[in-house]
């Protein structure tokens, strides 16, 4: 009872929230967070809990975001249909990568991702005629408030979290977690593991796909550098996952505001009381509380919460 009052003490603060928050700027950046949750948290589905690590997610947020941007400038299609193509485009493109990779032991899914992503960024590179190139790709905003785009990511963000909420409580989950903790066991007890591999794949890109498609429509521009970035977008992801907890239903969205709130510190160079240099150590100060989570608190954020709790009362009870 007391965690579905909080569920929906949550549910009602997020709903409010575009009402106290009357900056753009912050806004925007809880935009961008809500966002990250939905990648997280699909990166954490078939990692976390399937146990198939992905370097590559890069690969289907780009290939939402250039769906969403072909449709309107070649086909003259709405932007908004980018939303559901996009994931469905990215599904694709991971059925393929897993109906290869998920027959093989090791780590070639890994090295398979890893390589899709830089693929996908020289085709959208070199294809200027489909994808315009370097030049990148640039639409109208839809909307001039950012209301809007925050209601449309935070039902996104919610269904995401929701729907691996109902998999991991099914029949599925329990496939995904037994591949993951021992594959030849699983199929021992006739587990076709290969078939939920792609299930939990075919998921996770599906809402990966949703919200690059999210990106094009808010952004307003993409290019091949941006939404197909190894460092930007599938390291973030993973960093997102480990920061906040693998394997915990929150813990990616608990990571996207820690990770996103830590970037657009040290942006800003620590809005303004910092030098300007500090802009450009981000990916230091990443590696760092990367290194921190996994010697103190190996199951990140949410996972290892009572540990957390536990050294902070001791703290207080000894001063």
């Amino acid at each position: 009872m007391g965690k579905n009052l909080a569920y929906i003490i949550l549910g009602v603060f997020s709903v409010v929230l575009p009402f106290i928050v009357t900056s753009d700027y912050y806004l925007h950046l809880i935009i961008i967070a809500l966002m990250w949750v939905t990648i997280g948290s699909a990166w954490n589905l078939l990692a976390g809990y399937t146990g198939q690590v992905s370097f590559g997610h890069a690969m289907f947020f780009g290939i939402g975001a250039y769906t969403t941007g072909i449709f309107v400038t070649k086909l003259g299609i709405s932007a908004w249909w980018g939303m559901a193509f996009g994931g469905v485009f990215a599904m694709l493109i991971g059925l393929f990568v897993g109906w290869v990779c998920f027959r093989l032991r090791g780590p070639y899914f890994a090295l398979a991702t890893l390589a899709g992503g830089e693929i996908f960024r020289l085709i959208a590179t070199n294809w200027e005629k489909l994808t315009e190139g370097m030049v990148g790709i640039l639409i109208i905003q839809t909307f001039t408030s950012k209301m809007p785009y925050y209601y449309i990511v935070l039902a996104l963000a919610a269904l995401c979290i929701y729907v691996i909420h109902l998999v991991m409580k099914s029949k599925w989950g329990y496939y995904f977690v037994s591949i993951r903790e021992n594959q030849d066991a699983a199929e021992s007890l006739g587990i076709n593991s290969t078939l939920y591999k792609n299930i939990s794949l075919l998921i996770s890109s599906f809402f990966t796909g949703m919200a690059g498609a999210f990106y094009m429509n808010y952004m307003a521009f993409i290019d091949p550098h941006v939404v197909f970035s190894l460092h930007y977008i599938s390291i973030m992801a993973i960093l997102v996952g480990i920061v906040g907890g693998v394997a915990t239903i929150m813990g990616p969205a608990v990571g996207a505001f820690i990770m996103v709130g830590l970037q657009e510190t040290f942006r800003s160079a620590l809005f303004g009381f910092a030098p300007a240099w500090t802009s450009e150590v981000h990916a230091l100060v990443f590696g760092l509380l990367v290194i921190f989570v996994i010697l103190f608190l190996p199951n990140g954020v949410v996972g290892d919460w009572p540990k957390i709790k536990r050294n902070v009362f001791r703290m207080k009870a000894s001063s």
